[in-house]
């Protein structure tokens, strides 16, 4: 029977198994793109409720607030990354093995193991549903102005001169909600936190925000795949740690070993 393979990189001490290389769309993909998907949603969720509290606070701590929730959030979708390349590669280490010993496994086993575009690609559909609202918005964003508001009592009686009521009809009858205005509403819910960076005021701020909002929603999967392709080096942790932990206990044993040598060795003999 074939024994296991694995490197021994003496200069940094890291243990490298190898393992099988899987595709970039497995079986799980759909459900692994729901599930990024429902994370999203629920991302979104809480960065509302929790952005839209400090909204009113003052710059600088607002700034910061926001600032720290978006590298968490990235924190959140990049841990999850690892965790899936990890597993990916633990399944390419058995599917290597199986292969040396000469055990058969499926196509579709093969293709859960590791891929480097396997979590981009999760991310990308995942997010699809938003990209869609935001790429619409984004081509048809323009700067946001104020309405025009009401009119104050006093000139109510205006409005029934025939000379300037015609002036005055905007103000009586404000403009409905459009398409835009609900896509508005829903991208930046999406980006609050760096909203909240740039400062609701800031129209032209606010008017680049929104044309780059397409580009914003990618960084949770950009986040998530860049996480997935760190799942190579837990997994050489993880055997470098189990190697060093077994040379450390067969030195043990060496001692052990030679301590009850010597003493056997070094004990007076008994006398008839």
């Amino acid at each position: 029977m074939k024994k296991n393979i694995q490197s021994f990189d003496k200069r940094n001490r890291e243990v490298h198994k190898p393992f099988l290389t899987g595709s970039p769309i497995d079986d799980r993909t759909i459900s692994n793109s729901l599930k990024f998907c429902g994370v999203l949603i629920l991302v979104f969720f809480i960065t509302f409720i929790t952005c839209s509290s400090i909204s009113a606070t003052g710059q600088i701590f607002r700034i910061v607030f926001s600032s720290v929730v978006i590298l968490l959030v990235l924190f959140v979708f990049f841990n999850n990354g690892i965790n899936l390349g990890a597993d990916a590669v633990a399944k390419g280490e058995i599917l290597y093995q199986k292969q040396l010993d000469g055990k058969g496994f499926s196509d579709s086993e093969r293709k859960l193991c590791f891929h480097p575009w396997k979590a981009y690609l999760i991310g990308f559909f995942g997010s699809v549903p938003f990209l869609i609202i935001a790429v619409i918005f984004a081509i048809n964003a323009t700067i946001t102005l104020t309405g025009a508001g009401t009119l104050p009592s006093w000139m109510q009686s205006y409005t029934r001169r025939k000379d300037i009521a015609s002036a005055l009809v905007s103000y009586m009858k404000p403009d409905g909600m459009m398409l835009t205005d609900y896509l508005r509403i829903a991208v930046r819910v999406f980006i609050l936190p760096f909203v909240n960076i740039v400062g609701a005021q800031n129209s032209h701020g606010i008017l680049l925000l929104e044309k780059l909002s397409p580009v914003i929603l990618m960084l949770p999967a950009a986040a998530y795949g860049t996480g997935y392709l760190f799942g190579k080096k837990i997994r050489t942790k993880i055997h470098t740690m189990i190697s060093e932990n077994n040379l450390k206990r067969k030195k043990r044993e060496i001692r052990m070993r030679k301590k009850r040598a010597n003493s056997s060795v070094s004990s007076p003999e008994q006398l008839n």
